[in-house]
């Protein structure tokens, strides 16, 4: 990243760590095949079966449950194959869109679970829906996110896979955005398959993981061919690509205290945007959120055309999710909360934020707010 830019679009993807950088480029140096018998690929599937560790200690897994996939998106696909044709899939409103496409679940067995306008689950109406669709038979599963990507809002997941699990179902959990920022424990939350993606915390893109709380939860494989990752998901491993995730993940580990730091600095950054304007809204308000993650809109301001103003000064934000981005679309989980239409400017801090880059985003913003509403300006 150039040295003149200030980048604060983290949950899109979190900058490279160090460490991470370091232990990729060693591999990519490395000519072994993890499938292989001889020395050189025992050496690879040992750094596979290390990063395994890595990851699974992360969110208190059990590392034989840790499957290495693409990305998320491929978990997400992966994690939602129904087990038998009856069975029914709820997704909250404002899931990601690779869970809210259903994976391999027919249109007609998807049903969505609303949400409150802090963009918490509604609780009460997924136990309605379990209780009335109980008699038409199909187990549940359910898919429900740890943290929203795009307002950094905490969902109840552990209440809500009791609620599931109390009608003989599964739940799934999309912990990509709370991995290596919160704790993540996943027999607290009781989940029985969770997703996790290696570039949102610091490590490569192009590495992701399935997490199971037992091996019997695993659904079919998607990828057939070799025995790879047990059998569960074919093809040769991404050795440097999965080695940066385990080294990222035993770093975001080691530094979730940092998360204090952070937490302080958005607050910083939500004073100061109080400060510049009349009338700025945040979403998820009230609830807990993520440390780094603030969304805001000012009526009268268009967030794309803020966006715009904010790279050309050199900032890195967003209107939303990075899977959204140039897109004509209104974002399905605002709507869902019920936020002003064309508004959402998400500002995401990453691992290694600093206060100068609270300053330089204030600053820029002031100037914004400045041409964007000159009769509300401070």
């Amino acid at each position: 990243m150039r040295r003149d830019r200030t980048y604060l679009d983290a949950n899109a993807t979190e900058p490279l760590r160090p460490d991470a950088r370091a232990a990729m480029l060693a591999a990519l140096d490395f000519p072994g095949n993890a499938s292989s018998v001889h020395e050189e690929g025992r050496h690879a599937k040992a750094l596979i079966d290390g990063a395994r560790e890595e990851v699974a200690a992360l969110v208190g897994a059990v590392s034989a449950n840790v499957a290495f996939v693409g990305n998320a998106t491929e978990a997400a696909n992966w994690a939602l194959t129904p087990r038998d044709p009856d069975e029914r899939l709820y997704v909250s409103a404002v899931e990601h869109p690779c869970v809210i496409a259903g994976g391999s679940f027919s249109r007609d067995r998807i049903r969505q679970v609303p949400v409150d306008p802090r963009g918490v689950v509604d609780l009460a109406a997924l136990s309605s829906m379990l209780a009335a669709d109980r008699e038409e038979g199909g187990l549940p599963r359910l898919a429900l996110m740890l943290a929203n990507n795009e307002t950094g809002v905490l969902q109840p997941v552990a209440e809500a896979a009791a609620i599931v699990h109390e009608f003989g179902g599964l739940i799934v959990c999309d912990a990509v955005q709370a991995g290596g920022r919160i704790p993540v424990s996943l027999p607290s939350l009781g989940a029985d398959l969770l997703l996790l993606s290696s570039h949102k915390i610091g490590g490569p893109q192009g590495a992701g993981a399935l997490v199971a709380a037992r091996e019997d939860l695993f659904p079919v494989p998607l990828m057939k061919g070799g025995g790879q990752e047990k059998r569960r998901r074919a093809g040769t491993e991404n050795l440097p690509a999965i080695v940066g995730f385990g080294v990222a993940a035993r770093e975001a580990m080691h530094h979730l205290a940092e998360r204090n730091r952070i937490a302080m600095l958005r607050d910083r950054l939500e004073v100061g945007l109080r400060s510049a304007g009349i009338g700025t809204i945040f979403a998820g308000e009230g609830v807990e959120r993520l440390p780094n993650t603030v969304l805001f809109a000012v009526p009268g301001v268009a967030s794309e055309t803020a966006v715009i103003a904010f790279d050309l000064e050199g900032v890195s934000v967003s209107s939303g999710s990075a899977c959204s981005s140039g897109k004509v679309a209104e974002s399905h989980v605002l709507t869902a909360m019920g936020f002003p239409a064309g508004a959402g400017i998400r500002v995401s801090l990453p691992w290694d934020v600093a206060e100068a880059d609270i300053d330089r985003f204030l600053d820029v913003w002031r100037a914004i707010h400045h041409r964007m509403v000159p009769g509300r300006a401070a």
